[in-house]
């Protein structure tokens, strides 16, 4: 799928300059197929590790509707009026339906009424769409306030204790005051309010990760579970208590729940769940509220109309999608390299500054419902722990990732830029996530990922970047894009295709080609009979050719293989040339392990003879060939193998004598046996000489 546009680097004045990415390496070597699909599958996101398409990636690109919402109450979330700016006094009516579905158990509700009760004045801390407002309602409505008034959030720290009354019992809620570095919510502040106040008046002030405070320390509000409000706003809209526990135990609702759903979309959902019980609404809606609820979450953050949410924690949001599960400091680093491009997008002639301290992780990881756990990660160096941080609802990264590149194309010139640079990167986990989140965006819109990105990597120069274009081609495929292994046969039987494309596409085949080994199979023998004067492009099919021969359809690719292995010469010595290439390979690539064809050949022995006969015929092929220095030190490997593995040692003296259907063939094995290989004879030589035929 090659477009003219496609034949240079995407990198036209519409992509941010690249400034940091590393020079080109012209005579670098590209990392060895199996070397790049070990380092692909260690780090690629768990939902891609199942190799299918389907679950959090799978569905059509429907966008985010938001859908619709009902009701005019929002339990632990409330705007009066139905604008966050407003002030005056709260409608009783208001108050009272609050009281009715508020819910105290599993909060820290009690301990705070002791607290505002004693001091008048209290800061009540934490994320939005927690209930920090029903909780201040409530906890002014709980200590006899006669009247509760919200006042404006733009009222300024400065003029708050003139905005309090005096001389009757009411109640004062400030949620979330606009307040900067330089003018922050001040402890005299309080002192000033609580001057203001008689001792039947309270003051409670919310306060969000982005409210500056000094000087005081805030409470934190620790609200209940969502299932606990789920219940009660559901037990106030419906009466019938048989009705009310059939709901909750629906399918969809179990499942709401065992997602990290806000309080807000849990009031929603007892909405929602009121009128199928009602009038029988359609259940497909009540399966698809979850993830519309986090469709809707998604695009809060990233409209922000009020600004809450700076650019620099988009770009974490981002690079947190992007590295879930991954570690907290990588993720923080390279998203502050994609906050750069971003400002470089939205005004290029400002320079790009990135605050080097004064982040809040905690308070970062909360805006984004996200959490940071220690975990035991295998490195090159051996096992480290590392702090990861990853979202509560595993389902926020994919669709996070589909909603910047689909619905804000504003974005993608940063975000190609910033793709291009992770997959260049020096480390092999930021390339694989750079290739896993150019699979998401492939999923969602093909043909502008491939032009942008994919197609980008594969013509470059840079070994890591071409690797980065096969790996995301691979995975697209994985998670269900279409018309993949359409495009890489395009590029390996098309003439005019760049030889960089061709390169892409036989590696591509050596990733996917095991899901149809007869196409594969056929396709790599077609290009392999155009390269006859390209030797390292025949490297390249052979070592697509070891990948198979190590895959779950060994099987089958074996018998394509043999099928027409005396079709052309090239075709028997790509086939040999892989197969052997797989024989190096060991159980977890220990130095000294099991070689995972020997141990392929002792399963087929006993169940599938012909693949069997079939692992002895390449073998013979091998030794047979003109310079086969390389087959005799492999199959002295293997000797030295048996040397340490008693298993080993059966299954290579159940080979051997397969390896023998000609008196020159025994000689040469007795010769490798009695002599061994460059003056090595190991100790188990002797027994394997017993298993040869005598004739």
């Amino acid at each position: 799928m090659s477009t003219p546009a496609a034949e240079a680097p995407a990198e036209g004045a519409d992509q941010p300059e690249p400034a940091t990415e590393p020079p080109a390496a012209e005579d670098a070597q590209p990392q060895s197929a199996y070397d790049a699909r070990r380092d692909l599958f260690r780090g690629i996101p768990d939902a891609m590790r199942a190799g299918v398409g389907g679950g959090v990636f799978g569905g059509v690109n429907h966008g985010i509707s938001g859908g619709t919402f009902h009701g005019g109450v929002t339990v632990n979330h409330v705007t009066v009026g139905g604008a966050g700016h407003t002030s005056g006094e709260v409608p009783g009516a208001t108050l009272r339906r609050l009281d009715q579905v508020f819910v105290e158990d599993g909060s820290n509700f009690r301990d705070l009424l002791e607290r505002l009760r004693k001091e008048r004045v209290l800061v009540l801390t934490g994320p939005r769409f927690t209930g920090r407002r029903t909780a201040a309602f409530m906890l002014l409505r709980h200590l006899g306030a006669a009247s509760v008034h919200q006042l404006d959030r733009s009222t300024s720290p400065e003029n708050l204790a003139e905005r309090l009354g005096t001389g009757e019992a009411r109640g004062y809620v400030l949620c979330d005051p606009i307040t900067a570095r330089d003018q922050p919510l001040r402890d005299t502040h309080l002192l000033a309010a609580r001057d203001k106040l008689d001792d039947q008046s309270f003051l409670v002030i919310t306060a969000g990760p982005h409210t500056h405070l000094e000087g005081i320390a805030g409470r934190p509000w620790q609200p209940p579970g969502t299932a606990a409000v789920l219940r009660s706003s559901l037990r106030a809209l419906v009466d019938d208590e048989a009705e009310l526990r059939r709901l909750l135990a629906l399918p969809p609702v179990t499942d709401f729940l065992s997602r990290h759903h806000q309080l807000r979309e849990a009031a929603r959902f007892a909405v929602l769940l009121e009128r199928h019980s009602l009038h029988g609404a359609d259940a497909s809606e009540i399966e698809t509220f979850s993830q519309g609820a986090l469709e809707q979450q998604i695009q809060e953050w990233f409209e922000d109309a009020d600004g809450t949410l700076h650019l620099r924690e988009k770009a974490f949001l981002v690079a947190l999608a992007a590295f879930h599960k991954g570690p907290y400091a990588l993720t923080a680093e390279l998203s502050d390299l994609l906050f750069g491009l971003l400002q470089r997008t939205e005004d290029p002639a400002l320079p790009a500054a990135v605050p080097v301290f004064g982040t809040n992780p905690a308070k970062r990881l909360q805006l984004a419902r996200a959490i940071r756990y220690p975990k035991e990660e295998q490195t090159e160096w051996g096992p480290v722990t590392q702090s990861m941080a990853a979202f509560q609802d595993d389902r926020l990264a994919a669709v996070l990732l589909r909603e910047v590149w689909t619905g804000h194309p504003s974005a993608r010139p940063a975000l190609v830029g910033w793709l291009r640079l992770l997959a260049a990167d020096g480390r092999s986990f930021v390339r694989t996530r750079a290739a896993s989140t150019a699979a998401v965006l492939a999923l969602h819109d093909l043909p502008s990922a491939m032009a942008l990105v994919i197609e980008d990597w594969a013509l470059s120069d840079r070994p890591w970047l071409r690797i980065g274009a096969v790996n995301a081609l691979a995975l697209a495929h994985i998670i269900g894009t279409p018309n993949i292994p359409r495009i890489i046969d395009r590029w390996c039987a098309d003439d005019t295709s760049h030889l960089r494309l061709r390169w892409a596409a036989i590696r591509v085949h050596g990733l996917i080609g095991h899901e149809r080994p007869a196409e594969t199979v056929e396709a790599l023998r077609a290009v392999s009979r155009t390269l006859d004067k390209d030797p390292d492009s025949q490297a390249e099919v052979a070592q697509s050719v070891e990948l198979l021969l190590l895959s779950d359809a060994q099987d089958e690719v074996l018998d394509e293989l043999l099928r027409t292995r005396d079709d052309d010469l090239v075709a028997v010595h790509v086939t040999l040339d892989g197969f052997l290439r797989a024989c190096r390979h060991t159980e977890d690539d220990a130095p000294h392990g099991r070689p995972l064809i020997l141990d392929w050949y002792a399963r087929a022995a006993a169940t599938r003879p012909e693949s069997a006969r079939g692992i002895a015929a390449l073998w013979r092929g091998a030794l047979d060939r003109a310079g086969n220095q390389a087959a005799l030190d492999l199959l002295h490997g293997w000797v030295e193998a048996a040397d340490r593995d008693r298993d080993t040692e059966w299954a290579l003296a159940a080979l051997l004598p397969a390896l023998v259907t000609r008196t020159d063939e025994r000689n040469r094995l007795l010769h490798l046996l009695t002599f061994g290989n460059h003056g090595v004879l190991p100790a188990v030589s002797q027994r394997l000489l017993t298993v040869l035929p005598t004739h």
